[in-house]
């Protein structure tokens, strides 16, 4: 099985028992590979697309194959820099998402999706008070996944009171997440009651900064690649473009996989407009707070799209949590 996706991905050709033994040097005859083929078909994992034609996998034959890499080959450490000098040079998170999204088109040649941060599972990183005026100051909230929210806030802080309740709140809420600062309380003797109101009312923009239902987003790079592979699809690539507009279907699809890289292929993606598509994703950001993946033909190169899908999320990862 593994020989004939290899040719396959490889060729673009159906592929034939005599190519497999004339490539692949196995010791055994044309007619045993052939018979080899033949049980393969018949449980679903090739098919043959043409009478007197090669064969070619099956979606099942796809599945069959992802399912047996157990090792791929790593990145060089010169890719492995160019990568990390590429993030680096970001100089927010949307820059960073947006260059994460074009070097992945580049090294896949495929589709890629990068989904932003989702609030509801990113956590609190660091708090800092800034007083603007006596009656005004500035909350910053900079999470895990590399965010930074501020707020104006109507309370007024001393210098010192900005430190002293900046040091408080981190205490309490660094590593906390949206819903658990919104379940747990904040009650401190050691402060005056003047500072517990002021605390009370900082607490509480917090909260909102951190379960603000905010519309989700995609970054999207690469889909002038789809034309390179329209050959790969039965009759034509716009059923595919249709599903990439309609980005509520993507987060969908990112929302029903589990696990730190996952691939659906075919037919097992929940929509239509994918059914001839493969999507290979992993998680980044603190606690994988979110997913980044390419979206391409079933016919692709697996191992190629896993290392270089998993090290974009884990530079990326590196790179938001500094």
């Amino acid at each position: 099985m593994q020989a004939i996706v290899q040719d396959y991905v490889q060729t673009r050709e159906p592929v034939g028992s005599k190519a497999i033994a004339d490539r692949h040097g196995f010791d055994v005859s044309s007619a045993t590979i052939r018979n080899d083929m033949a049980a393969l078909e018949e449980v679903g994992l090739i098919h043959q697309p043409h009478t007197s034609a090669g064969r070619v996998p099956t979606d099942r034959g796809y599945r069959a194959f992802v399912d047996t890499i157990s090792q791929v080959k790593p990145m060089s450490p010169a890719e492995k820099k160019a990568i990390e000098t590429w993030l680096e040079g970001a100089v927010d998170v949307d820059d960073v998402l947006f260059r994460a999204g074009r070097l992945l088109a580049q090294l896949t040649k495929q589709v890629a999706v990068v989904q932003y941060p989702t609030r509801e599972r990113s956590t609190v990183r660091h708090i800092e008070l800034v007083p603007i005026s006596d009656h005004h100051s500035f909350l910053i909230v900079i999470t895990d996944s590399g965010t930074v929210e501020q707020r104006s806030i109507e309370v007024g802080l001393t210098d010192p009171q900005a430190v002293d309740l900046s040091s408080r709140l981190n205490a309490s809420f660094v590593n906390k997440s949206g819903p658990d600062i919104a379940e747990s309380g904040f009650d401190d003797d050691t402060l005056s009651p003047a500072d517990r109101q002021r605390a009370g009312s900082i607490i509480a923009v917090l909260k909102d900064v951190m379960t603000d239902d905010v519309e989700e987003r995609l970054v999207m790079a690469g889909t002038a690649n789809l034309a390179r592979t329209n050959i790969d699809f039965t009759h034509t690539i716009t059923p595919v473009l249709e599903a990439l507009e309609e980005q509520v279907v993507l987060l969908r699809l990112f929302a029903e996989v589990s696990g730190d890289l996952a691939i659906t292929i075919g037919s097992e993606n929940n929509d239509e407009g994918l059914s001839e598509a493969s999507i290979v994703t992993s998680t980044y950001g603190g606690a994988g707070t979110a997913r980044l993946g390419i979206v391409g033909p079933t016919r692709m190169d697996y191992p190629g799209a896993m290392v270089s899908v998993r090290a974009v999320a884990r530079y990326l990862t590196r790179i938001l949590g500094s």
